[in-house]
């Protein structure tokens, strides 16, 4: 179904999907689908968990919304939770992942202020994404998606991602940054992962300059690449980190969470938001906390991200299209030698959600509750295709 009543900003869509179970879907037309796309690493816990279910039923039929003119009880607990999982002091709610990214980049750009600074600078990486607002959309490393816009807002410097010594040169070259901002994990940026002591690297060179060390792990929290955030791979904590995506597993909502002096770079009246942290979102918010926790659905992303990166590279070993199978727990990328969207279509054709990123990088990102058979569905169904899309594109 199509209307022109909808601004046509995301294009001709084909599928209407009308239902959702665990790690499948079903369009108007009765059919099934696996969906290892989870909504672009939204819903970890799968279609219609029964946690989340019967949290935004209750709390619907409670309380949906008050405004932040108010204590929110929900909106303090997921606080506290939050806080306590990720070692970081407090938190502001959002709506979003881009609104998450603009209140970090407003806290960099607070202590700027307050340090003198007139165009305090933020340190961005090429290849990142970071959302569409005007600064976010700046802050992200992708000429296509800032075409139209200008201007964009100043303020931001960008090097090359996984470089220390380019930081270390801008460094020297730059006495007005106060912070560098990053994803651990480039999602949109084709699943690139850094060398393992890159953020120990940041950390340092953060220490040393005074800067802030802001993380977005608006794709990579939550569970998803086998911890909960992924600066927990190393023994890093950053100032400011930033999520949403699965933290509501499908109601929206962002947090932008503080430690240190970036906790108090906000004060009454600063920042805020209307629907930031309603008790809707918040209710969600916790359910996806508890059952990540109890059901151990985190270790869990750990061992299915082991297992679908072996059994992808044994099914595309002797595939020469293939240039690298990379990943991080359920965020895993297989990059070819050359464009490849078309594959998005053949794995609906044969009832798999699948997108791709960065032009040539097949992005796969399922529930983290799937089991061990849908585990080796989508291996041997990618496998199949990418091994057939080469052989009919060489």
């Amino acid at each position: 179904m199509a209307t022109p009543a909808l601004m046509h900003n995301y294009g001709e869509r084909t599928l209407t999907l009308v239902r959702g179970e665990g790690s499948y879907v079903w369009d108007d037309g009765g059919r099934r689908y696996l969906d290892a796309l989870s909504g672009i690493a939204v819903c970890g816990l799968g279609h219609c968990h029964p946690a989340v279910t019967a949290a935004v039923r209750e709390q619907a039929g409670t309380l949906l919304h008050v405004s932040n003119l108010y204590n929110i009880p929900a909106q303090e607990q997921l606080a506290e939770n939050i806080a306590s999982l990720s070692g970081m002091d407090n938190v502001f709610f959002s709506n979003s992942g881009a609104e998450a990214n603009e209140a970090a980049i407003k806290l960099a750009r607070r202590l700027g202020n307050a340090r003198g600074l007139a165009v305090p600078r933020i340190l961005v990486m090429e290849g990142a994404f970071h959302g569409r607002t005007l600064a976010t959309l700046t802050a992200t490393g992708n000429e296509k998606v800032q075409a139209g816009f200008a201007p964009l807002p100043e303020g931001f410097l960008r090097v090359p991602f996984n470089d220390v010594a380019a930081i270390e040169k801008m460094a020297a070259a730059h006495d007005d940054i106060v912070a560098i901002l990053v994803e651990p994990v480039q999602g949109e940026g084709g699943i690139r992962v850094p060398a393992p002591d890159y953020l120990k690297q940041l950390r340092k060179i953060c220490d040393a300059q005074d800067w802030l060390l802001m993380l977005d792990e608006i794709q990579t929290g939550n569970g998803r690449t086998g911890k909960l955030f992924a600066y927990q791979h190393s023994d890093v904590l950053p100032d400011v980190v930033t999520t949403a995506k699965g933290l509501g597993n499908g109601v929206p909502i962002g947090a932008c969470l503080a430690r240190g002096k970036a906790a108090q770079l906000f004060t009454a009246g600063t920042h805020g938001s209307t629907f930031g942290g309603n008790p809707l979102a918040c209710r969600a918010g916790l359910a996806v906390l508890e059952t990540l926790i109890n059901e151990k659905l985190i270790e869990r992303a750990a061992t299915l991200g082991e297992q679908l990166l072996v059994q992808l590279r044994e099914a595309l070993a002797d595939c020469t299209a293939v240039r690298e199978i990379r990943g991080l727990g359920l965020l895993v990328g297989i990059e070819l030698d050359r464009p490849c969207g078309a594959l998005v279509e053949q794995a609906r054709q044969e009832g798999l959600l699948i997108n791709v990123t960065a032009g040539n990088v097949v992005r796969l990102l399922p529930p983290l509750t799937m089991t061990d058979n849908e585990c080796a569905r989508i291996a041997a169904t990618v496998g199949t295709l990418v091994q057939q899309f080469a052989r009919e594109e060489a």
